[in-house]
């Protein structure tokens, strides 16, 4: 896919608050400092789109990022971060939930996780959410670049006997370092678009 002008629009933590344009949402979800931001900023070939923290946890808003006036990449809170208190985390938890169980516009979700640990079990709450709330999702085993090549398959197989083992979701592994898997990655998205 060619991007030409891809921006960030709002932050939102309210209804109100979302885009009113009707275009398709790529939805990104996954637990804090698994790469969501840096995910956009590859899928996108822009370095500073969305913003990389060395801190987990910052993001505290859903995130909506306009690619050329024909979808958004929302990127949601992550989970699992303990800075946040627990009124806060109960705070994002409720507009995340809002968001993902009345939003109409939503045409994927991108679910990411860490290729070199089992999935945790916020990991798993999210997969039974995505799955009970009937959301087309793919996942993504990110950070590919941090394992030898050789075992990269091996490894995606693995989380997905644990997550997904009927085997009815697509699961490809990512990698914003190395920037590879795009290509596959965009073909998934795609899919959705149409």
């Amino acid at each position: 896919m060619i991007i030409k002008n891809p921006r960030f629009e709002i932050s939102a933590v309210s209804p109100q608050q979302y885009p009113t344009n009707g275009l398709p949402e790529i939805v990104l979800v996954g637990k804090s400092n698994v790469g969501k931001s840096s995910f956009i900023n590859t899928m996108l070939n822009r370095k500073k789109l969305a913003r990389t923290s060395s801190e987990p946890g910052k993001t505290r808003q859903l995130n909506f990022y306009n690619v050329d006036d024909q979808f958004y990449f929302v990127d949601l809170p992550g989970y699992g971060y303990s800075k946040m208190s627990k009124q806060e985390q109960a705070k994002v938890g409720s507009f995340i939930e809002e968001y993902l169980k009345n939003r109409k516009n939503i045409a994927l979700i991108i679910f990411l996780i860490d290729i070199r640990h089992d999935p945790s079990a916020n990991d798993r709450l999210m997969y039974r959410y995505i799955l009970d709330a009937n959301l087309p999702c793919i996942i993504l085993a990110n950070k590919a670049d941090k394992i030898a090549v050789t075992k990269v398959d091996a490894a995606v197989e693995t989380l997905q006997n644990i997550l997904n083992p009927l085997k009815d979701l697509p699961f490809l592994p990512f990698s914003s370092e190395r920037r590879i898997y795009v290509e596959q990655t965009w073909q998934e998205i795609e899919k959705h678009l149409s």
